[in-house]
């Protein structure tokens, strides 16, 4: 039997969360998927939720399915697993960007990249993710380890012909130089778009997806919200990126996929459309990223 969890959520700052679940929103009309989460991750203290608890919170909302994202190996492994035997779980494999400059100085990024090559064959893996840059928690002297996991896994994903979903955080330019310049693979994801207007006409511009979380739903993100206006509608998707960045009115609170229909819903409201044509539009657009979610089999659970 797989393990529950993996690790748990660290508050660096020390501050005390309210660790209880929101409740369950109003479920939608119309499914969609929740395209990046993390259930390998305990929150919520004495009541953090197993991934089974997750999917059936997420199913009688209207989520239909999720993408469980790894940021290491030993996560990217979970994800693969779970993504085997449970029909609403597909899987991203990656190492995540500040996860490069400690493999490099040990030695160890080339046999951490050819795990995670080797999980990339398997049928219900469907992205390379989260890589990319962040140029938050790394300085400098990380930066070049950064990107030589970024391009690997760049390559990676043309390789296996899987989507690659991007962790982007204060390194916008230097995420758009890589992807021009390597060659962006045929469907590739902005995780958690964190851009302006401006970067989100570039990404138009290429046919690169944005995914948007709850963090659109901030009172401080008028800029996230204009991004969201000038996004082509068959270029966006949404996610919770749970346990992190839960949406207005719980922001704090542990987030879990059964609360993508909060974020949906100020979505709609943002684009003044109805919520479920809006999540007729995402279904589709995740589908056409990430395939089916029963187009292979999944093993028993013993």
């Amino acid at each position: 039997m797989t393990d529950a969890h993996l690790r748990s959520r660290g508050d660096g700052d020390g501050s005390k969360r309210d660790l209880t679940y929101p409740p369950l929103p109003e479920a939608l009309v119309v499914p969609v998927y929740d395209n990046h989460t993390h259930m390998e991750i305990a929150d919520g203290g004495d009541g953090a939720l197993d991934y089974r608890e997750h999917l059936g919170r997420a199913s009688s909302v209207g989520v239909r399915g999720v993408v469980q994202v790894g940021t290491d190996l030993a996560t990217s492994q979970w994800s693969a697993s779970i993504a085997a035997r449970e029909p609403r779980v597909l899987a991203a494999v990656a190492l995540h960007p500040n996860e490069a400059p400690a493999l490099q100085e040990q030695g160890r990024l080339d046999e951490h990249l050819a795990g995670i090559e080797a999980l990339a064959a398997l049928p219900r893996v469907r992205a390379i993710g989260e890589t990319g840059l962040d140029f938050f928690r790394t300085g400098e002297d990380g930066r070049d380890a950064q990107i030589r996991s970024f391009e690997e896994h760049i390559r990676i994903a043309k390789e296996h012909g899987l989507a690659l979903t991007i962790h982007d955080r204060d390194a916008h330019d230097a995420v758009v130089e890589v992807l021009d310049r390597v060659g962006a693979p045929e469907r590739t994801v902005f995780h958690c778009f964190s851009g302006g207007p401006d970067l989100a006409r570039l990404c138009a511009e290429r046919g690169w997806y944005m995914s948007f979380a709850g963090t659109v739903t901030f009172k401080n993100a008028a800029p996230l919200r204009e991004a969201l206006v000038v996004a082509p509608r068959h270029l966006i998707m949404v996610e919770t990126d749970a346990p992190f960045l839960t949406p207005t009115p719980y922001r704090g609170r542990p987030n879990a996929p059964y609360l993508i229909p909060i974020t949906l819903r100020s979505m709609a409201e943002t684009l003044g459309t109805d919520a479920s044509m809006l999540a007729a539009q995402i279904a589709s657009n995740t589908e056409l990223v990430y395939g089916a979610w029963d187009a292979e089999p999944v093993t028993v659970d013993e």
